[in-house]
C-alpha cells in the first residue's frame, strides 16, 4: 500500500510544460476523492460505530478545526522566515492528513485480517482502489504547492509508511486499541483540505471555461468514484 505512493513517479515522462498543464486535474481529483472519502466511507462508518451521532460530529468538527489551526500557524511562520524557500502550507496539510488516513487505513486492514485473511484482503482491495486516485492527486498537490517533483514523491512516500505502522499496531496491540473516534476526526481533515485548500486552487487555476469544465467533470468523478466504491464494499 505505501508503495503505491510512488504513482506520480509517472510524471516523470511529462516535461515541465506539461506537467504544469496536467498538474491541476490532479489537484480536482485529489479534491474529489477527499471529499468522497470523508462523506461516503469515514462518516458513515463512524456513524455505525459510535452510538452518540454527537460524538461523531464533534470529533469531526475537531478534525476540520485542527487543520485550520495548523495552516493559520504555518502562514505565520511563513511570513517570518522570509530567508526560506515558500512553499503553500496545503502541502503540508495534505501530508498530515495523509499519514493520519494511512494510519486509520492500516489499523482497519489490519483489523480486518486478523479476523480472516480473504475479508483483509478484500478490504485491502478497496483501500488500493481510493489511494490510487487519491496519491496521483496528492502528487500533484505537493507540486503545485512548491515542491520539486523528487520531494514529493519522497515525502509522500513517507506519509504512506503510517499505513503498515498502523497494521502493526493493530496486530501487537488488538486487545486495547479503540480507534473508531479517529475515522471522523480524520473524515474532518480531509473536507477541511478539499474545502479550503484544493477547491480554491481549481476554482482559479484557469481562465478558459473549457479548462473550468473539464477540471469540475474530474472533481466529480472523483467524488462518483468513491461513492461507487462506498456502494461495492458495503
Amino acid at each position: 500500500m505505501s508503495c503505491l505512493a510512488w504513482i506520480g513517479a509517472l510524471t516523470y515522462f511529462f516535461g515541465e510544460e506539461r506537467l504544469r498543464k496536467i498538474v491541476h486535474p490532479f489537484v480536482a481529483l485529489a479534491a474529489g476523492t477527499l471529499l468522497g472519502g470523508a462523506l461516503f466511507h469515514l462518516l458513515p462508518e463512524a456513524v455505525s460505530r459510535i452510538s452518540n451521532p454527537l460524538s461523531v460530529f464533534l470529533s469531526f468538527a475537531f478534525g476540520f478545526v485542527a487543520l485550520l489551526f495548523v495552516e493559520l500557524f504555518l502562514e505565520w511562520q511563513h511570513e517570518h522566515q522570509h530567508h526560506l524557500p515558500r512553499k503553500k502550507p496545503i502541502g503540508y496539510l495534505i501530508l498530515i492528513a495523509d499519514a493520519l488516513h494511512n494510519f486509520i487505513g492500516g489499523l482497519g486492514v489490519g483489523a480486518a485480517m486478523l479476523i480472516d485473511v480473504k475479508l483483509g484482503l478484500t478490504a485491502w482491495i478497496a483501500a488500493a482502489l481510493h489511494e490510487l486516485p487519491q496519491e496521483i492527486g496528492d502528487f500533484g498537490i505537493l507540486v503545485e504547492s512548491g515542491w520539486s517533483r523528487k520531494n514529493a514523491l519522497l515525502f509522500n512516500f513517507f506519509s504512506a509508511l503510517t499505513f503498515p505502522l498502523g497494521g502493526l499496531s493493530v496486530y501487537f496491540f488488538a486487545e486495547n486499541i479503540n480507534v473508531t473516534v479517529l475515522v471522523p476526526f480524520a473524515a474532518g481533515n480531509f473536507v477541511y483540505i478539499a474545502a479550503s485548500g484544493l477547491i480554491p486552487e481549481i476554482k482559479h487555476c484557469h481562465n478558459r471555461l473549457f479548462h473550468s469544465v473539464v477540471n469540475f467533470l474530474i472533481f466529480c468523478f472523483g467524488l462518483g468514484f468513491l461513492y461507487v466504491l462506498a456502494r461495492m464494499f458495503s
